[in-house]
């Protein structure tokens, strides 16, 4: 009566805990016992447990359930075609900028910049090398004129070259140009019985040159500054430029979500495969959010690198010397004007990412629109 076997009956030894009442694992709470599935692998999970994918597939079927399944479709069909739309406009906008960034400062803005230093150097280099003819006697031997002619005729043409490529007035600083270049001419080769005239004219020269204010040279300091601030206005990216590619990265990353909760609701309620338009559109969504993005990043290094090749270019021309060493300062803004038109050249390949950017966009908008509507055409909108 007391736990002793009847005859014939095998001696067994209690369940542990179970003598005492105590409940197996699980049973307290109502859940069956499945100790005995779970195991451990060699590489040290354990076996039996969900996966990940399967816990959040359960969570999101929990969070869908009441909704009829034609409603969640045409639901999701809205929010991709809102999501694509929205996306595809702001990487546009924000490709576009850029990309036009890129175009005007290689047409306009940085030969504008160099041609002004340009012009800048080689009138104060004509301006020394006619004082150095004076100060060497030099000024009747024939032929020794011609160092800062060569110097006048290429600011001549520094200023003819930059003519359509600024939207500054170039009238003033040309007539002053050409009645500095007279005065000097005069100056070195007439008069040449007249001393006092000679020295009269190249003091006008002089003046023409270096007045405070309404001189040449402060002329061209002026028109330099102004048309750096355009340069870095149009190269840097500013805050708006900034929200743009924020918005495109939402926007995709809102897409790409609806794209996976689009194909589970697909298969977990309607039993098809995977959608090929829909599986298309999220690669082709990962595709758009990393590519654009680092291609743009890059350009704008570029535009960057190119903004402080330009104020280093601006800051030679802009040296406070009018001697041997102006020459030095002339190599140096033609290697660094060099080095600008080598990168706007390299940053050339990137309006092939934009055309692409323009394709995937387009591409991204129909897709989603296309995979849904065929399906619930076929299960549903016909059915009517």
């Amino acid at each position: 009566m007391l736990g002793v076997p009847q005859s014939g009956q095998a001696l067994r030894a209690p369940q542990p805990g179970h003598a005492l009442g105590v409940p197996q694992p699980g049973h307290a709470l109502g859940v069956p016992w499945r100790g005995h599935a779970l195991g451990v692998s060699r590489s040290g999970r354990i076996l039996g447990l969900p996966r990940p994918g399967r816990i959040l597939g359960a969570l999101w079927r929990e969070r869908l359930r009441g909704r009829r399944t034609r409603r969640l479709l045409e639901a999701h069909l809205l929010v991709l075609t809102v999501c694509a739309l929205v996306a595809a406009g702001a990487l546009f906008v924000s490709c576009r900028q850029i990309q036009g960034g890129a175009e005007a400062l290689a047409d306009e803005e940085a030969p504008a910049v160099q041609g002004l230093a340009a012009t800048r150097l080689a009138v104060l280099r004509a301006d020394y090398e006619a004082r150095e003819l004076k100060e060497m006697k030099l000024v009747d031997v024939a032929g020794s004129g011609e160092s800062y002619r060569a110097q006048l005729s290429a600011a001549d043409q520094g200023l003819s070259r930059i003519a359509d490529r600024t939207d500054q007035d170039l009238g003033t600083v040309n007539g002053l140009l050409a009645t500095y270049s007279n005065s000097i001419n005069l100056g070195t080769a007439m008069y040449r019985d007249q001393p006092l005239m000679r020295e009269q004219k190249l003091a006008e020269a002089r003046s023409l040159l270096i007045r405070s204010g309404v001189g040449l040279v402060p002329r061209l300091d002026d028109m330099q500054r102004v048309q750096m601030k355009h340069a870095e206005a149009t190269a840097t990216e500013g805050w708006l430029q900034r929200s743009g590619w924020w918005l495109t990265e939402l926007a995709l990353a809102a897409l790409a979500l609806t794209l996976l909760s689009a194909l589970f609701v697909l298969r977990d309620r309607c039993g098809r495969d995977w959608n090929p338009y829909l599986l298309a559109a999220f690669a082709l969504t990962v595709l758009l959010a990393v590519v654009p993005l680092l291609t743009m990043s890059s350009a704008q290094d570029d535009l960057d690198s190119v903004v402080g090749d330009l104020r280093e270019i601006t800051e030679a021309s802009r040296q406070p010397c009018c001697g041997p060493e102006l020459g030095d300062f002339q190599q140096t803004v033609t290697e660094r004007s060099e080095d600008v038109r080598s990168v706007l050249a390299d940053d050339a390949w990137t309006e092939r990412v934009y055309q692409g950017t323009l394709t995937g966009g387009l591409l991204l908008v129909v897709l989603p629109v296309v995979g849904l509507g065929l399906r619930l055409d076929s299960d549903y909108w016909r059915r009517r």
